[in-house]
């Protein structure tokens, strides 16, 4: 009795270090993530670029050997002068743009064009259309007073966007500075990965899940930005051969849309109803709209070829994690949320597969085929 009672309160007294140090151990992760958690959004930037650049920190070590350093600095240098110089070439044209219409406005010489007969004669909204132009073309300053709080709104959320671009494009900057110290140190943070990733999901698995969250991250920035930036170029050659206004402005929207997985039809169908409305229906126009608008739907075509190129999960998965990671979590969460799903899928997949002592249809006895991930299009497995 004496010795079962013992043994009891050795038992209680071990649960209860076992308690006090769980308890210690989560008020010491809680400080660290409140410490962390101003820095949480340049560090996953951080990340992102370093990872995304580190292909070509890779070949530029192959001809200048042992300088880690100075190749980071090359890239962070030259990727400074690609945002840079457009950034400062667009700012110089909004700052003259908006200058220009102040002088307009100020000189009261500023008229709106009365419509066109043939607005009238639109389905569904063409005769109160027809009546508002008219209007804003006699009395604009009525019209600006009808509406004067919208337009105060409208202006304060273009204002507060604008303030929220300048100070995510400090934060990119200041993101590129430590992705460069974190690709001079590449190869050590990506055994410190594979180390971590081990550590969570097991030996058999760390490499794959780095490599994993590694191509995912990748695949994501070239089959996000790079079709944004390629839809970008083809619409912003058609606003310039249709002489649009302000094409370059345009252009960047077109861009920030695509970064946004937003359709790019926001910006070129009000665009073709304006050249429209102005030229008239000609031959030109009509080929130009036409060119506009599969500009516009080329990223249905490029994103199933694009986002999951590389990356051992179906497309829909890196798909479908992109979508809800924007969604969830604005940019950031476009890259995190697909390397999330993809790796829940893929342990997902391995935890199916691993049953002891149960043979799966279609399933390999052999030490590779239980590696095998499914992958590619309709569902194929594919071998690592």
């Amino acid at each position: 009795m004496l010795t079962r009672t013992t043994s009891e309160r050795a038992s209680s007294r071990q649960l209860l270090d076992v308690l006090i140090r769980a308890g210690l151990i989560a008020v010491l992760c809680v400080l660290c993530f409140r410490i962390l958690v101003p820095f949480m959004n340049l560090l996953i930037w951080s990340l992102i670029l370093a990872i995304t650049l580190y292909p070509l920190q890779a070949r530029l070590r192959e001809r200048i050997p042992n300088r880690e350093g100075l190749i980071a600095m090359l890239i962070i240098g030259a990727a400074f002068v690609v945002i840079l110089v457009p950034t400062y070439l667009l700012g110089v044209a909004v700052a003259d743009s908006i200058e220009h219409v102040m002088a307009v406005f100020r000189s009261g010489n500023f008229r709106i064009p009365p419509p066109d007969e043939s607005v009238a004669r639109w389905p569904l909204l063409g005769e109160r259309v027809y009546e508002f132009w008219q209007q804003a073309s006699t009395d604009l300053t009525g019209v600006a007073h009808r509406f004067a709080p919208q337009l105060k709104e409208t202006g304060l959320a273009v204002l507060g966007m604008v303030t929220g671009l300048g100070a995510g494009l400090l934060i990119f900057f200041v993101a590129l500075v430590v992705a460069g110290i974190l690709m001079a140190h590449g190869e050590h943070g990506r055994v410190s990965a594979v180390q971590i990733a081990a550590r969570i999901s097991g030996p058999e698995n760390g490499q794959r899940i780095t490599d994993l969250c590694t191509t995912t991250i990748r695949a994501v920035a070239q089959g996000v930005v790079g079709i944004a930036f390629i839809q970008t170029l083809l619409i912003g050659i058609g606003f310039v051969l249709m002489g649009v206004p302000a094409a370059g402005l345009l252009a960047l929207a077109v861009l920030l849309l695509g970064i946004m997985q937003l359709p790019a039809t926001l910006i070129t169908v009000p665009v073709i109803a304006f050249m429209i409305v102005t030229k008239g229906i000609g031959t030109s126009v009509i080929v130009y709209s036409v060119y506009l608008i599969v500009a516009g739907l080329v990223d249905n075509v490029l994103k199933p070829l694009l986002l999951g190129r590389g990356v051992a999960v179906p497309m829909p998965v890196v798909l479908i994690g992109a979508l809800g990671g924007m969604v969830s979590g604005g940019v950031i969460g476009l890259f995190i949320g697909p390397v999330m799903l993809a790796v829940g899928y893929q342990l997902f997949w391995r935890w199916v597969r691993d049953q002891p002592g149960t043979a799966l249809p279609g399933a390999h006895t052999d030490s590779a085929a239980s590696d095998a991930v499914v992958a590619g299009n309709g569902g194929q497995v594919e071998a690592k």
